[in-house]
């Protein structure tokens, strides 16, 4: 059993997508150290990179392309600052040298081969790298982006993560309550156990609210970040002047509050600007905003970091079963895989907070995917920005008020968040293609371009 802990499901990149910018980067970069291995002193003659699916259909609006260039040069989306990303970029389009395995080359996104109605392999991002040497050989690879940043390679095992001994593991939300019941622990005390098979407490602990500590960040940039967005539909930033006027208005309304700080972090990310997959980028709003939302209403706790913990560490209980079980991926699923998993996360690390039993939280989890079912992808444009934004916004409010539903029962409901994962994966699997993140289909075409 793989397990996938709340590092792997929670990491820092930088926008607009995690499956679209942040996996590509890091399958350019996972090629550039193999061909770095196996250089020796051989010269590097040739480069081909291939593009297929939607990373094609959708790379400009996503800068797919640019962060395949960074990557090749051995750029961390983790590390990156992203004003450097954007400067050399454009060094590179305008003529610098591309630098692989320590040797310069002219290649930019032009010299990119795009497959935009090509889907050959296990999934709809595709990359495939070829690097000849002047001895003959040369290097060549296949990645997936499989969504949340995640990349697997051609011929290597599906997951990332680990296969070290848990003390409860899970790949079921039935088997995850059974754990809770047998063990008297609630479900954040599970994944924490787990975690505690990887790393000590103290470091599960400044790690997580590490995460938080970028999320907050991303939000505050967000609240005071005012003009248009890039790509050319002049979408204007609209989080700072929400934010002016809950403040100006005394507005304490936490279904307000989740909105604005949702938006505030789709719109970095749209920007390019540094978030937490969470779990992927373009849903990256929902998770931060329901946490920033419920700990602006204390939810009778004093203290912060204790609450961070026991949310984040909740909601990727429930992350894992996503990734596990169906996909995290707007190119598999549509928009249900990303904001539909983001709210369900947010849904269940809320009912948490509140105080409920792993009963009442599964059951948050389950309405807030129910209620995303069928959520297509189809942004305008190719850019993480309409509906995207907008609907983070609309996805904490979800998360919300099924974490409030929830709660007024009992835990016992008719379908089960397993059912509902499972519905989710076949849904999207019937879905046409042009709604899963192509830009071919829903608002994608119906709303004038600019």
């Amino acid at each position: 059993m793989t397990r996938i802990g709340v590092f792997d499901l929670f990491t820092v990149g930088i926008g607009p997508s995690s499956s679209h910018t942040v996996g590509p980067m890091r399958a350019a970069r996972d090629f550039a150290l193999a061909v770095s291995a196996c250089r020796a002193d051989r010269a590097i003659t040739s480069l081909h990179v291939d593009v297929y699916g939607s990373l094609a259909a959708t790379g400009q609006g996503h800068n797919t392309f640019g962060a395949i260039l960074l990557g090749l040069e051995g750029n961390d989306p983790e590390r990156i600052e992203p004003d450097y990303a954007r400067r050399r970029v454009q060094e590179i389009e305008a003529g610098a040298a591309m630098r692989l395995a320590g040797t310069a080359l002219n290649f930019t996104s032009r010299d990119l081969q795009l497959h935009p109605l090509l889907v050959r392999g296990a999934h709809a991002n595709e990359l495939r790298f070829r690097v000849s040497f002047d001895s003959g050989a040369g290097v060549d690879e296949t990645y997936y982006s499989v969504g949340g940043g995640f990349i697997e390679k051609s011929g290597s095992p599906a997951l990332p993560g680990s296969h070290a001994e848990e003390p409860f593991p899970f790949d079921s939300a039935a088997e995850l309550l059974a754990h809770c019941t047998e063990s008297g622990l609630s479900i954040a005390e599970i994944m924490l156990a787990n975690e505690k098979s990887q790393r000590s407490t103290a470091e599960v602990r400044s790690g997580v609210l590490g995460l938080w500590t970028t999320m907050r960040e991303c939000i505050d940039a967000g609240f005071r970040a005012t003009g248009f967005l890039p790509g050319g539909l002049q979408v204007p930033r609209r989080a700072a002047g929400i934010v002016t006027g809950l403040r100006d208005s005394g507005q304490t309304s936490e279904l307000e509050w989740a909105t604005a700080a949702a938006m505030a972090v789709n719109e970095e990310n749209a920007a390019g600007g540094r978030v937490v997959t969470a779990p992927t980028n373009g849903a990256a709003g929902i998770i931060p905003a329901v946490l920033f939302s419920a700990l602006r209403a204390n939810h009778g706790r004093g203290d912060d970091a204790s609450a961070v913990i026991e949310f984040l560490l909740t909601a990727t209980a429930i992350g894992t079963l996503y990734k596990k079980r169906a996909s995290i991926s707007g190119a598999d699923l549509g928009c249900q895989g990303e904001v539909g998993s983001a709210c369900s996360m947010a849904a269940a690390g809320y009912a948490a907070l509140s105080g409920g039993t792993p009963e009442q939280i599964e059951n948050a989890a389950e309405i807030g995917m129910e209620h995303n079912l069928g959520l297509t992808c189809d942004p305008v444009g190719g850019l993480v920005q309409i509906p995207c934004i907008e609907r983070n916004g609309m996805g904490a409010v979800t998360a919300i008020h099924a974490a409030r539903v929830a709660l007024h029962g009992n835990g016992s409901h008719h379908v089960s968040l397993d059912a509902v994962i499972e519905t989710m994966r076949i849904t999207g699997a019937d879905m046409d293609a042009k709604y899963r993140e192509t830009s071919r289909g829903g608002l994608a075409v119906t709303v004038a371009q600019c």
